[in-house]
């Protein structure tokens, strides 16, 4: 399993960094060119037992007041009984959604699982839904798109779906962690928690959530005295592999991936269900070319061992004056909007 090589102290001076420069070139911010806020499904499987009948719906609860703080749209399946199947509704939703376009797209799948070594299912009211019913499903997408499945047994979801503009959360490391997994209500809980915030860029990434959620995760099973049956997995490079957090120390990398080869969490790092105040009101076009240049930073620092000493900065000097120049394609007008305060950056990281 892949592990990212970066550090905290990189990731928060970068971000630091692009926002101190976007807003120091005082750019103008329309409504109509603010990003749209993500859209949510949650998909509520077969609760089996009132305990876990209730424990789903808190879960769901709690994307659902997410999605609200958000401005996001979220349709919940499973909690209402309805003619048609629980499979046939997310089928005809995922058909019938934006197929393109810069809007993400969040798909939660709250539940059990199970894996017969052959294919994995997520284990609904009526018919399952298999990872090969997803893949199907989700190849005309071509949206940004977050997979979240929390079940047992979930990890061949993350192997079948990861592919490019995707980031898939695992609740398992394996088909063979096949024990309730504990894991999804952590990780919501994460995502609206302002101490997930490692970065302190004052909003929660769905890599920081991962991180704190998969920490919050291996206490319970430490506090109860029992052997940890789930190891979350996060997949945003494309590969399959997954990244485990306990490959990190915070931000801080505490393993190094042994082929060094991609890197997992940076994209998932750009990803935001709620983002900050000055983090909403970019422009998409500002923002993706800002994310563009991070990952391309964050490359260049990857490979900076296998560079000439005067190669790698000129190349990391050409980078960041093109972020600099991000800053400066609007010009100041009455927008109305305050500059965030400049935090130090403790250790720039290149």
């Amino acid at each position: 399993m892949r592990k990212w090589t970066g550090n905290r102290g990189q990731w928060a001076a970068m971000r630091w960094l692009s926002v101190v420069l976007i807003w120091n070139g005082a750019m103008t911010t329309r409504a109509d060119e603010a990003p749209r806020a993500a859209e949510i499904v949650v998909l509520v499987g077969a609760p089996g037992t009132p305990d876990y009948e209730a424990l789903f719906r808190r879960w769901a609860g709690q994307w659902e007041a997410a999605a609200k703080k958000a401005g996001a749209d979220c349709t919940i399946i499973g909690l209402e009984t309805t003619p048609a199947s629980d499979r046939a509704r997310l089928e005809q939703f995922l058909k019938a959604t934006e197929q393109a376009g810069p809007r993400e797209l969040w798909l939660v799948l709250i539940g059990h699982g199970t894996f017969d070594r052959r294919v994995a299912k997520f284990n609904l009211r009526g018919p399952d839904v298999s990872t090969d019913d997803l893949k199907v499903w989700l190849k005309p997408i071509e949206r940004p798109t977050v997979v979240i499945d929390t079940s047992a047994a979930s990890a061949p979801f993350l192997t079948q779906l990861a592919g490019t503009n995707r980031v898939i959360v695992s609740a398992t490391k394996s088909g063979s962690e096949q024990n309730f997994a504990r894991f999804g209500g952590f990780l919501a809980e994460a995502l609206m928690d302002s101490s997930s915030d490692l970065d302190k860029d004052d909003q929660v990434s769905l890599w920081e959530a991962f991180l704190a959620g998969s920490r919050l995760t291996a206490a319970w099973y430490k506090d109860e005295g029992r052997l940890q049956t789930e190891h979350a997995l996060l997949d945003d490079n494309g590969d399959g592999q997954g990244t485990r957090a306990d490959a990190f120390d915070g931000l801080d990398p505490v393993k190094a991936a042994a082929d060094k080869t991609a890197l997992d969490g940076s994209r998932a790092h750009q990803r935001h269900l709620v983002p900050s105040d000055a983090e909403a009101q970019l422009p998409l076009e500002i923002r993706q070319r800002r994310d563009k240049l991070e990952l391309q930073i964050l490359d260049l620092r990857a490979k900076k061992a296998s560079l000439a000493e005067d190669e790698y900065f000129l190349k990391l000097e050409g980078l960041l004056l093109d972020l600099t120049r991000v800053s400066r394609t609007r010009s100041a007008d009455s927008a109305g909007i305050s500059s965030p305060a400049r935090r130090p950056a403790k250790s720039a990281g290149f």
